[in-house]
């Protein structure tokens, strides 16, 4: 193991107490995430009485369009109702399910709520479960708006702060998570996207109502989803996906590219409307997988040099949505 190598391993594992290298850029970690209460908007649930018991993961259901959904809810050991608490969306890839993706993302391990919803089985081969966007979604489910609903759940048996709501995702996952920063802008503060699957339909008519922060994450030996793109599929290239999106926020340039990792490569693109970024973190000969994952994610090649799960979240804990007359 190269002593760069070494050193990102070590940052990142040692996040409550030191700092975390991306793209040449030390930032805070995990222990700089506390926020005064003035800096919060808070929903009403707060003050409420925890749906279950802290540090643990739950399956839970309601009601979205005449439809029974479920999400697996995961809340931090030192949950508090009294405490207005970050919270993060985790859409799983195509015939995964919310429970597969947080063993394998350590996402349950930030300091936020976490909520693992599930999709509705699509079409195609098999009885998968597919997410709003792709050829294969299920017809006629608008899985934006069960995304609403399920907000308007959480923040009412939840005490979340309505300026820090986040969503990531994998693969079919990720790429609706792309057409939710074109959706619901005003409702999810940033975005960060793992080996996305970006159909057509993800991005089509995209006209989000404010810039909206994005770190992207894809290997370049993705044999699903191909770092080059497909046009048979209608699959953009990543690079030129993320592009896109530094275009829709404004952003002024793209720095030059780091390599903070022997097998990781940072792109970087500053100056954007209202404090928005964009990032894209290349994993070199990576698959379609989870960076960091100590279990099966997906085909391929897994990068130990980052664990995604840390990196996302030193980017995505950094951005609020503005204060507007809803919040």
């Amino acid at each position: 193991m190269t002593g760069a190598r070494v050193l990102l391993r070590t940052l990142t594992a040692t996040a409550t107490a030191g700092l975390v290298l991306l793209g040449g850029t030390l930032a805070p970690a995990y222990a700089a995430t506390s926020n005064t209460e003035a800096a919060t908007t808070r929903s009403g649930g707060c003050r409420t009485p925890a749906p279950q018991t802290p540090g643990t993961s739950v399956l839970h259901s309601m009601t979205s369009q005449g439809i029974e959904r479920t999400y697996q809810l995961h809340l931090p050991p030192n949950y508090t109702p009294r405490r207005a608490w970050p919270l993060v969306l985790a859409f799983h890839g195509r015939g995964n399910t919310g429970a597969g993706t947080e063993e394998f993302s350590k996402l349950s391990t930030l300091p936020a709520v976490v909520a693992y919803p599930n999709g509705v089985i699509g079409t195609g081969d098999g009885d998968r479960q597919a997410w709003q966007g792709a050829p294969y979604e299920a017809p006629g489910v608008d899985d934006v708006a069960f995304t609403s609903d399920l907000l308007n759940t959480l923040e009412d048996r939840l005490c979340v702060d309505q300026r820090r709501v986040y969503a990531t995702g994998k693969s079919n996952g990720a790429g609706f998570i792309g057409l939710l920063a074109c959706r619901m802008a005003d409702r999810i503060a940033a975005i960060a996207p793992v080996a996305g699957a970006f159909y057509p339909a993800t991005g089509q008519d995209c006209r989000p109502s404010r810039p909206v922060p994005v770190i992207d994450f894809h290997g370049t030996g993705d044999a699903t989803i191909p770092y080059t793109g497909d046009a048979d599929r209608g699959l953009p290239a990543i690079p030129d996906w993320v592009a896109a999106w530094a275009q829709r926020d404004n952003c002024a340039k793209r720095v030059r590219d780091r390599v903070t990792g022997p097998d990781i490569t940072v792109s970087r693109w500053v100056g954007c409307d209202k404090g928005a970024e964009v990032q894209h973190v290349a994993v070199t000969g990576g698959g379609h997988t989870w960076p960091g994952a100590d279990i099966y994610s997906g085909g391929g090649y897994t990068t130990q040099t980052i664990e995604a799960h840390q990196v996302l979240w030193d980017f995505l804990r950094r951005h609020r949505l503005p204060r507007t007359a809803n919040h």
